[in-house]
């Protein structure tokens, strides 16, 4: 078989096998969450979301509510320099995100059951 037939019988599998696929994968929710960023994110969107006074202190004053705040968690990303990962029992996370141009930075502390945000500090960008 010469090595052109070879190669277009590959490609002609191949391109079947990427439409099945895609028919199987479509109406599901899939994800690639393999990223340290995207695990974490994710486990702590799963979890049931509790606000600490000061956080609900800094929604208040910068009108946010909780679906806001859920979307910048999902949106934002995990600074692990800055976060606790090495404690036994809860570990605190620090997200970074931009809101109205602004830079803001999330505390949350991320337990077993729940995710405890604990504070929103926002920075103007210079």
């Amino acid at each position: 078989m010469k090595l052109i037939h070879r190669i277009g019988y590959y490609l002609g599998g191949f391109s079947i096998g990427l439409i099945v696929l895609a028919f199987f994968l479509s109406g599901k929710k899939t994800s690639c969450d393999y990223g340290p960023d995207a695990r974490t994110i994710k486990n702590i969107l799963i979890k049931k979301r509790t606000y600490s006074d000061a956080a609900m202190v800094s929604m208040t004053n910068y009108n946010l509510d909780t679906l806001m705040v859920s979307n910048l968690i999902k949106t934002g990303d995990v600074n692990f320099s800055k976060s606790e990962t090495r404690v036994e029992g809860c570990k605190t996370y620090h997200i970074e995100n931009t809101y109205n141009d602004n830079d803001l930075e999330m505390v949350i502390k991320n337990c077993d059951s729940t995710a405890t945000v604990l504070s929103l500090e926002f920075a103007n960008k210079n």
